[in-house]
């Protein structure tokens, strides 16, 4: 870190947390388009696969676009890298109301081409500015980032009644544009390599075992996580629950992991021993989908109970990979592994959910797949938690 970003930290407390207000635009885009998804199908013709694919375009985008992060972010400086992912973001909301179908496939793209620059950077500059409080400020990002991603959900059909499907995804744009507005003083006061240093880790991020697990983890939660987002409000619908109630009801599953990624990190005090914390963030999934299997008429009841282990998981995996990470070049790299191959496991999650929905006629297969899934998230999370290098 150089004396010009000391400076910044020490005297502009409010600056350094601009980071979080970034954070807040990391999901709306994604999240607003499963509540949306019965309109969009019916109006575009699409089907449940293709339904899911549109959900995955985005994941698919942050597994191609993660591992080149740190190249620009190296060049301008991760303060000036996210200026641009923020515009850029803006104008992929923007064209999926303005650019007709080729729009909303390619606006979906290119904003989450966006946000994945900001999934790579944010962990690594909230490292750089709280590096005594790892942890806790890890918890407040991921508690930002659900705020952001709740609120989408539960507005997202509200918004449609007055704007249309279009007009309610193409929103986004507005608070991307107003944060890009603010942090361009941090762009302005920061300056190239002050996050990425330069040279290589002494073994590449590739090579190590913990890094594998921690991609892993990080894989197997965002698989779930976006399975849940994507079809939650669907699978509800299909059980005769009106669409602004199962919108809620998404909002709901988001919003109790903003008090379960806050919380999670009382059982992170043991410098880096996370088995605890992973175990615990793991096992609600299981339990949730195991409800919603055996008794669909509870389904709040089981969307909250998931909706903390995906809350609390979240965090446990941004935690994972900032003390796994070997200082902030290798932390930044160990985010692009884990976040590219993490996301392209989790872009698979809706597009196999959609498949088995439209191939069965039912949502039974497509929530025994999340209950494997999460029953492999807990394993992973008694390896990756206690593992060295």
């Amino acid at each position: 870190m150089n004396a010009r970003t000391s400076a910044v930290r020490t005297s502009a407390p409010l600056l350094v947390a601009l980071v979080f207000l970034v954070a807040l635009n990391l999901r709306p885009a994604l999240t607003s388009l499963g509540p949306l998804l019965p309109q969009i199908g019916g109006e575009a013709g699409l089907s449940e696969g293709a339904q899911g694919f549109l959900g995955a375009l985005p994941l698919l985008a942050f597994a191609v676009v993660s591992p080149l992060v740190q190249h620009p972010a190296r060049r301008f400086g991760a303060e000036r890298t996210l200026l641009v992912a923020l515009v850029v973001l803006a104008i992929g909301a923007a064209a999926r109301a303005v650019a007709g179908d080729v729009g909303l496939w390619v606006g979906t793209a290119v904003a989450g081409c966006a946000i994945a620059v900001g999934n790579v950077l944010v962990p690594t500059v909230v490292k750089r500015d709280y590096r005594d409080h790892v942890s806790l400020a890890t918890g407040v990002y991921s508690a930002c980032i659900t705020v952001g991603a709740s609120v989408a959900s539960a507005v997202a059909v509200p918004l449609s009644h007055a704007a249309g499907w279009r007009g309610a995804l193409a929103f986004w744009a507005i608070p991307a544009l107003v944060v890009a507005g603010i942090w361009v003083v941090r762009a302005w006061r920061g300056s190239p390599a002050e996050v990425v240093v330069a040279g290589h880790a002494a073994v590449s991020v590739w090579r190590q075992p913990n890094a594998w697990l921690v991609t892993a983890f990080m894989g197997l939660q965002s698989t779930t996580f976006y399975v849940m987002v994507t079809w939650l409000p669907t699978i509800e619908m299909s059980e005769g629950v009106p669409a602004e109630q199962a919108g809620l009801h998404l909002f709901v599953y988001q919003l109790v992991g903003v008090g379960a990624g806050l919380a999670i990190p009382r059982l992170m005090r043991r410098g880096d021993d996370l088995v605890r914390a992973a175990v615990t963030a793991s096992v609600p999934m299981v339990l949730g989908v195991a409800g919603l299997l055996a008794f669909p008429a509870w389904n709040v009841v089981w969307a909250v109970i998931a909706g903390v282990g995906s809350g609390a998981a979240l965090v446990v995996a941004l935690t994972l990979i900032s003390l796994r990470g070997r200082g902030q070049h290798g932390t930044t790299q160990l985010s692009g592994m884990a976040q590219s191959l993490g996301y392209l496991l989790a872009a698979l999650g809706p597009v196999l959910a959609g498949f088995f929905a439209e191939h069965t006629g039912t949502w039974t297969a497509s929530l025994v797949m999340v209950g494997v899934l999460g029953l492999a998230q807990v394993g992973v999370a008694v390896a990756a938690g206690r593992s060295r290098d």
